[in-house]
């Protein structure tokens, strides 16, 4: 022990970190001299160094208990053992008060970690306020209920719904009351990337999902039954970069409706299922029977990716539901990830809903975004995509579509104007001519893969002076922007502030960021005393990691020294978005945080400047050869020799904010390692998850998307755990809930993640009350 601390701990101080692995490793060399002469001044000595290892430790962190373990998990036990007596009564002299003082010195380190178990020093204690009932009157905005016709639960994308059966009192009684088996399992074609993280939806009697290769169900609402399904026979080909649903969308025509160019709306499919696929395609399926819609497209099916010069099968993927109004079906689609500059358009299309034929483009990557196709002109290669769900408020004619990066994402020295004007931003469309409104830029010149994330939420926000339609906009970076959608203009301050500076050869960067007032993002910067492992090992080589990457706070650029990149590229916030009362003027938030590590590789023998057959597309972490670039990038997470994170957790939590005043109001930790440890222990660290909340009229909020397979209800007030069940498999989904038959239900779609590490599965899971 005493060699490996020294020779780690000499290296972390000439890189300028803490000098207490050197000094511990200097007392145990002199410890174990004098155990192998045993000589009971061993334990003297001892004592003094597990004493001065615990003041070292409060004084780094404090009286947080999981980052006190690993500074004692290995020298505590040790302690123990030196006090049996088959090993202290072999030491001479017997000194009993040697024996005494490290027995003091244990008691002490006892009491110590007793009081750092009693609060959570990282957790946030409130109680959100009591329901106006003054704005009882003032209109809450859509909300799901019996039904659930759109993936957020309407298009405003709030994950609320006004069923209230079930509440804090009840929750614990939820049982499962049916259960479907898809029967989609990965195959040895598959990529690595293979999920199901689709929120299913509920229109009158039948609930409509997917699964990983884009199979849709129609099961019976109350039963789990299937009634039908459809197999759009997606390709299982390990090029592929994802293969995966987050689900499907409905639309039913109303009486009179009519097409885009204002004909009689056909009499086909007066109710339909739209599903992207993986390889590039939409379909428009009835959604009583689940055969395709003759009239949509070619024969139910349209192309996407036509109008692209680049057509390579799996380069641009459907993963998300599409949005859909009465005469619009809104498309984006995910582009490969840093393969190429060569790759699909990421332009978002607006086709008439009944016919599928195409009526405007966006192409944020074009001088004139609303250039339409021909047969002189294809679409902008690598031109920002939308790979996540938008959100729509028809009343005020806007779609909102959040952005991801130009490609490839790590380097953007070649990018044009054009190319960066919308990177990695929210614009605000017209519904009927795809024209711009508004947009805003969440980072500038996106050298870090700040996509756009999550659907943001649209919250009709009550002020004094009355109602401002507003939009919330979770981002990768932990912040939360919130914009007047009518115009984009700010609701909360986000001044632009300088970040670090100094990009790699042939680069450049923004002296500038911007940063909302309402977000998670870690106030200071990141320091040796954060870096955490299982034992004081692991610990040491994770501070001695972290000292050797370039890191001078959020924004440090790609380098190939290797960058710390924090928040990483996984995001405090993912796709699945926030949960918004908006009635009561609360949201609740799942943040995470997990640093990345970003190493520019130059070109040489294991990175060339071609693709070739050794860097295949089909992967996001690893070396990413993003020709057309003078580098690739090496992308991982930040991880100890032991594979687990080198931050100290929690590295997931959920939140709540009161809008009325955009603060955090509570905020604790969620979900254990169960089912990540060797063992199953449940030590309630707080994990990584993919999947948001889903937020009730009963006060209550469910959650699936943890690394250890469980869902749970928590109370919204305050953020108790009220109830939580076993997951057959790993559910990186959105629960959603309905009524069928008085009966209101919960249901959660667990099909596990592949990169994630959860355990695969092929189940539709519902809950209700007895």
């Amino acid at each position: 022990m005493g060699l490996y601390l020294f020779l780690g701990g000499v290296w972390l101080t000439t890189l300028g970190g803490s000098p207490y692995y050197v000094i511990a490793a200097v007392t145990l060399l002199v410890i174990g001299w004098l155990l192998a002469n045993r000589r009971a001044a061993a334990l003297w000595v001892y004592a003094a160094l597990l004493l001065g290892t615990m003041a070292w430790a409060m004084w780094e962190v404090g009286l947080d208990f999981w980052s006190l373990a690993p500074r004692g998990d290995i020298l505590v036990p040790l302690g123990v053992w030196l006090l049996l007596p088959l090993v202290s009564a072999r030491l001479m002299p017997r000194l009993r008060a040697a024996r005494s003082a490290l027995g003091l010195v244990l008691i002490i380190a006892a009491v110590v970690l007793g009081v750092s178990l009693v609060k959570d020093r990282r957790a946030i204690a409130g109680v959100l306020p009591d329901s106006d009932t003054s704005a009882a009157a003032t209109p809450a905005g859509p909300a799901a209920g019996a039904d659930w016709t759109a993936y957020g639960g309407t298009g405003f994308g709030t994950r609320y719904s006004s069923l209230n059966q079930i509440t804090k009192d009840n929750a614990k009684d939820l049982k499962p009351v049916w259960e479907f088996r898809t029967g989609d399992h990965k195959g040895p074609d598959d990529p690595d990337e293979i999920t199901n993280q689709a929120t299913p939806l509920k229109a009158g009697d039948l609930l409509y999902t997917c699964s990983p290769h884009q199979i849709v169900f129609a099961l019976e609402a109350a039963t789990g039954k299937l009634r039908w399904k459809f197999d759009p026979h997606v390709q299982h080909n390990k090029a592929f970069q994802h293969m995966t649903c987050r689900g499907v969308a409905y639309h039913a025509a109303k009486s009179g409706a009519q097409t885009a160019d204002g004909a009689a709306a056909p009499s086909e499919c007066p109710a339909r299922i739209f599903l992207p696929t993986n390889d590039g395609r939409m379909f428009a399926l009835d959604a009583e029977s689940g055969k395709p819609c003759e009239g949509f497209g070619d024969h139910g099916q349209i192309d996407l990716k036509q109008g692209s010069e680049v057509t390579t099968l799996g380069f641009y993927e459907g993963t998300s539901p599409p949005v859909v109004t009465d005469k619009m079906l809104i498309v984006g689609g995910a582009v490969i990830d840093n393969y190429s500059d060569r790759v699909p358009s990421g332009v978002i299309r607006g086709f008439d809903i009944y016919s599928g034929h195409l009526i405007w483009a966006f192409d944020a990557g074009n001088s004139d975004p609303n250039e339409m196709p021909s047969a002189s002109h294809h679409f902008t290669a690598g031109s920002p995509n939308s790979w996540s769900i938008s959100a729509v408020d028809e009343n005020l004619g806007l779609v909102y579509v959040p952005l991801g990066s130009s490609s490839p994402d790590i380097w953007g020295g070649d990018r044009s104007a054009d190319k960066e004007r919308y990177d990695s931003a929210l614009v605000a469309l017209d519904i009927a001519t795809g024209k711009l409104r508004w947009s805003f830029q969440n980072v500038h010149h996106d050298l870090w893969d700040m996509d756009m994330p999550s659907q943001p939420s649209l919250v009709d926000l009550r002020v004094g002076q009355g109602v401002i339609p507003a939009i919330y906009i979770p981002a990768k970076t932990g912040d939360i922007f919130v914009l007047d959608r009518r115009d984009g203009h700010q609701l909360v301050p986000m001044p632009e502030k300088p970040v670090p500076q100094g990009p790699a050869s042939g680069d450049r960067l923004s002296p500038t960021q911007p940063f909302s007032e309402l977000s998670f993002r870690p106030r200071g910067m990141l320091t040796g005393t954060q870096m955490w492992g299982s034992t004081m090992f692991d610990q040491l080589a994770c501070r001695i990691k972290f000292k050797r990457l370039r890191y001078e706070g959020p924004f440090t650029p790609p380098s190939e020294q290797g960058t710390l990149v924090f928040p990483g590229d996984f995001g405090m916030f993912e796709w699945g978005g926030i949960a918004v009362d908006a009635g009561r003027q609360i949201a609740i938030a799942n943040p995470q945080s997990i640093p990345f590590i970003s190493r520019l590789v130059p070109r040489g023998k294991d990175n060339p400047a071609a693709p070739n057959a050794a860097h295949p597309p089909g992967t996001e972490l690893g070396v990413q050869p993003m020709y057309g670039a003078p580098y690739g990038v090496d992308l991982g997470i930040f991880l100890s020799p032991l594979g687990i994170p080198c931050l100290a957790p929690p590295w997931g939590t959920v939140a709540a904010i009161d809008l009325k005043t955009n603060k955090v109001v509570w905020q604790h930790r969620i979900g254990t390692i169960r089912d990540q440890a060797p063992v199953p222990l449940p030590f309630k660290l707080g994990v990584p998850m993919l999947g948001g909340p889903m937020m009730t009229a009963g006060g209550i909020f469910f959650i699936t998307g943890t690394m250890d397979n469980y869902i749970r209800a928590f109370d919204v007030d305050d953020g108790k755990l009220l109830w939580q069940d076993r997951l057959p498999a790993g559910g990186q989904s959105t629960p959603m809930t309905y009524e069928s038959g008085g009966k209101q239900y919960v249901v959660t779609v667990d099909g596990g993640h592949g990169s994630f590490g959860t355990k695969l599965g092929d189940y539709i899971r519902a809950y209700a009350l007895p």
